[in-house]
């Protein structure tokens, strides 16, 4: 069983059937397992085909490799801070756990629950660009026409059933999906390469970060840069399940970071390279952006190729949903294992007796996605520009004002705690240029925010985004404080159940 921590436990002695908890199933994932749930996430494809053309052609321009490498190493420093703290906290709820530890138990709920709001968004939105990809690559594969709300259904019940049955079914299908994904458009990048980087040869210019600062508009080309990476601190949500979490975790970590970042520099550049970067210029703002991936994909590889990535889109977008997915359910797990609410203790807080899964967080997110999608279908909201735009700022926005607060966490938390693990970088120059950058892409999306939206920068729910965001704060840190006036006792547990043989330390 997992257990709260004796500090918290010393501060507030809670009732005995409310110290013992359901914990999820030990040792059901390796290193590679967490790394490709995380890079799922991030779906490689999708953040390839969707972002690169937009990003070259109203944002930084020939300077979108750049782009992705400053986003690479701005991550890079905020993990440092991130994978330290790793090793001496492993629960379910990472940026929960993190930050109650590091800035305070109330503070920790409102970041609990804006965590829970982000992924719990991030599902519907990518069901709806599954469905959009699935209606279309139908329609223009067999000249049939499928309705967008039945490929929502069948990926709504996937991910259901994939997270009922635990983590290492859904490991083994996002393996799959995303080795075929990422080897689609590797295959692309090394044949423009071996072709000796296209029409003009190569030019490293696109990789002068000076570059990215030259486009259309830099600010929006480098929030879609960090954009193309939510969802790689998901890493920490899977300590409980994997083995040896207190290495596996931050190195996990900091490979889905640098390798996700590597895969996007190159394959950015060699799809440039491939038409001609002033050619890809004026792809992207063609009536085919696409024809950014399709056109060198053709000319090195072949048609199959891009018929298989327009496949692989679908695929891409369908794995990204289920990680997310997964996120969503354990961030849930997290909240109702510790009572936040005495009833989610007996229903969300509990695991499959079997797969020991967090199978009705699961099935509550399953329910929440559903009504979302319909809602969004009830309103005539396009399932791609509509559903997968809207809710993906709303859930980017919450998770980066996350990211930031955890950055500043790990900076308190080790100026209180360890002085044997404290690093002039690590625990203090690192988290804290990690919490102000992060902070920076917050102001850029604000900032860009209608633009982003494209054909929906007039919707009510873009502009309720950011008071949204600020309502599921204010509520966390309101709750909290309620508790710690009204019932100590379960606010001492706020952000404190811990893996047991790995508990803060």
């Amino acid at each position: 069983m997992t257990q709260t921590t004796p500090a918290a436990v010393a501060a507030a002695p809670p009732p005995e059937s409310e110290t013992a908890v359901h914990r999820l199933k030990p040792n059901a994932i390796g290193l590679l397992g967490v790394v490709f749930m995380a890079i799922a996430t991030a779906a490689p494809i999708t953040a390839m085909t969707g972002n690169v053309p937009f990003m070259i052609s109203a944002g930084t321009g020939k300077g979108t490799p750049a782009a992705f490498l400053i986003a690479m190493v701005v991550l890079a420093v905020f993990s440092v801070g991130f994978t330290t703290m790793s090793k001496h906290i492993t629960a379910t709820g990472a940026f929960y756990g993190f930050i109650s530890y590091g800035l305070g138990r109330t503070i920790g709920l409102a970041s609990g629950l804006l965590a829970a709001f982000a992924y719990m968004v991030f599902e519907p939105s990518l069901i709806g660009i599954f469905a959009s990809f699935g209606t279309n690559t139908v329609l223009a594969q067999f000249d049939t026409h499928i309705p967008w709300w039945v490929f929502a259904i069948a990926m709504l019940a996937i991910n259901a059933v994939g997270t009922w049955f635990g983590v290492a079914v859904a490991e083994k299908l996002l393996v799959v999906l995303l080795f075929t994904e990422i080897t689609v458009l590797a295959v692309m990048a090394v044949s423009v390469a071996v072709h000796g980087g296209g029409p003009h040869g190569f030019s490293l210019s696109p990789l002068n970060p000076v570059a990215a600062f030259t486009g259309p508009s830099a600010g929006l080309g480098l929030f879609f840069a960090f954009w193309s990476w939510v969802g790689f601190e998901s890493t920490a949500m899977y300590g409980e399940e994997s083995k040896n979490p207190k290495k596996i975790i931050p190195k996990a970590t900091m490979i889905a970071v640098l390798g996700i970042g590597v895969f996007y520099v190159l394959v950015s550049w060699m799809a440039m390279s491939g038409n001609g970067i002033d050619e890809s210029v004026d792809l992207a703002g063609s009536a085919n952006p696409m024809d950014v991936f399709f056109n060198p994909t053709t000319t090195y590889v072949g048609h199959w190729a891009v018929t298989a990535m327009q496949w692989l889109m679908m695929t891409g977008s369908l794995a990204c949903g289920m990680a997310f997915h997964n996120c969503a359910a354990r961030y849930l797990y997290a909240l109702g294992r510790e009572g936040v609410l005495p009833v989610l203790q007996r229903t969300l807080g509990r695991t499959h007796p079997k797969h020991g899964s967090p199978h009705i967080a699961g099935l509550v997110q399953t329910i929440i996605a559903g009504l979302l999608i319909a809602g969004f279908g009830i309103a005539g909201k396009d399932p791609y520009t509509g559903t997968y735009t809207l809710l993906a700022i709303l859930g980017t926005m919450a998770i980066l004002v996350v990211q930031s607060l955890c950055s500043f966490a790990v900076l308190v938390y080790f100026r209180n705690n360890h002085p044997e693990t404290r690093h002039w970088f690590k625990t203090l120059v690192a988290p804290l240029t990690g919490g102000l950058a992060m902070l920076g892409v917050v102001v850029l999306l604000v900032v860009n925010m209608g633009t982003a939206a494209g054909a929906e920068s007039g919707s009510l729910v873009l502009k309720a985004t950011p008071w949204l965001v600020g309502l599921v704060g204010a509520a966390g840190i309101g709750y909290a404080l309620y508790l710690k006036l009204r019932d100590p006792a379960r606010y001492a547990l706020l952000g404190r159940t811990v893996l047991e043989e790995a508990h803060e330390r």
